[in-house]
């Protein structure tokens, strides 16, 4: 069993709150972990994905309320987001009566719509908890492990197939139930081949700026149109948009964000790309690769971390800017594939602009070495064990 490290996060949360909601990704073991954590207490677990589940909850008060004594695990929330407002009710009259922590776990796969309405029901008697695809801290000892997660991602059942082949089966099945049946149960109504191929063009411009006018003339739809359809999929944790970092220089900012697809195996499963060999010659490698790095940092990075990009109208540009809660202040980071590393003048007049506390090259060795006074160079599982230490 592969420790999860959002796991321990979950069960400290459960101690000071009532409510608790873990989000993520389908697929990205949300009902494997609840489950663990729910062995060691008096549980009750209700998947509202099952209709026979949801038909027990046609009186939320009345059912919950006879579980008052345990745990009780609300899987695919998204389903009936309604059973919020009976929560709070619960909630408050178990607090009464001294039961103040610890009384529901809830799960989703979507994000915005699923926050809203439980901090809207819920506030101040529910703390989230974000549970990522595997990250190289979890599952990634060694390069070989490293380069398995790069290529078949981080959702669990890809990264442990036993073979490339059922990995790249597994994906391919994922993103088709993504498009004929989670989407179209999120309520709006999507085409799921203009979504597809959406999808796939943020594959191939992976890490580019966001430009919604020139995405919407390849699809022949309108602009208004890709931006609610880049909502939806980072509504479900499928999309990162990484925000332009802001510093008081007179210079000509980028104000647009970057759109990374999150899971590098979804990547190169939309894009045809089966095996190392395949991902070595494709022209999206570098910035796989990039979105890669970025993934797992974000993954274990100190909660509030804020996450940025820095570039320029006169090419200065980083990859990666965090500023990290505390006394760490900003770090500069940039990502490059290969084992030699070789910098340009745009990462160097980022430097200037910057003037960050530390400043980091990511690349695909596990040494780590300076390469000037201000810069070290190091392998992206010691980058991330500095990053969660921090």
């Amino acid at each position: 069993m592969i420790q999860r490290r959002a796991g321990q996060a979950v069960v400290q949360a459960l101690r000071r709150q009532a409510a608790v909601a873990l989000l993520g990704a389908r697929q990205v073991g949300k009902t494997t972990l609840a489950l663990e954590i729910a062995g060691g207490r008096t549980s009750e677990y209700l998947d509202l994905g099952s209709r026979a589940d949801r038909q027990k909850l046609s009186d939320p008060a009345l059912f919950l309320g006879q579980l008052e004594d345990r745990l009780v695990i609300l899987d695919e929330i998204h389903r009936t987001p309604e059973v919020f407002k009976d929560l709070r009710g619960l909630i408050d009259a178990g607090r009464r009566q001294g039961r103040r922590t610890g009384r529901f776990l809830v799960l989703g796969s979507a994000s915005m719509a699923l926050l809203k309405q439980s901090s809207e029901s819920l506030a101040g008697r529910i703390e989230y908890v974000s549970l990522n695809p595997f990250d190289v801290l979890e599952v990634a000892p060694d390069e070989s492990s490293l380069g398995s997660l790069w290529i078949r991602g981080g959702f669990p059942d890809s990264f442990l197939s036993e073979s490339d082949d059922a990995s790249a089966s597994f994906r391919r099945n994922l993103v088709r139930t993504y498009l004929e049946r989670d989407i179209p149960q999120m309520g709006g109504r999507v085409s799921p081949e203009t979504l597809e191929n959406l999808w796939i063009m943020l594959c191939h411009s992976q890490g580019a700026l966001s430009n919604a006018a020139k995405l919407a003339a390849g699809l022949a739809v309108s602009a208004p149109t890709v931006t609610s359809y880049v909502d939806l999929l980072a509504d479900l944790f499928l999309v990162r948009r990484l925000r332009p970092y802001s510093v008081n220089v007179k210079k000509r900012l980028v104000k647009s964000p970057k759109i990374y697809v999150r899971d590098s195996g979804l990547v190169h499963s939309l894009l045809g790309i089966e095996g190392y060999r395949a991902l070595l010659g494709h022209p999206v490698v570098g910035a796989s690769w990039e979105g890669f790095v970025i993934e797992n940092l974000l993954s274990v990075a100190r909660p509030g971390t804020g996450a940025y990009f820095y570039r320029t109208s006169t090419g200065a540009e980083m990859d990666l800017v965090l500023e990290i809660p505390g006394r760490a202040g900003v770090w500069a980071v940039e990502a490059k594939r290969g084992l030699s590393v070789s910098l340009g003048k745009g990462f160097h007049n980022a430097l200037e602009d910057l003037r960050p506390e530390k400043t980091f090259v990511v690349y695909s060795g596990d040494a780590r070495y300076p390469i000037s006074s201000e810069t070290e160079v190091i392998g992206l599982r010691q980058m991330a064990e500095l990053l969660q230490s921090t």
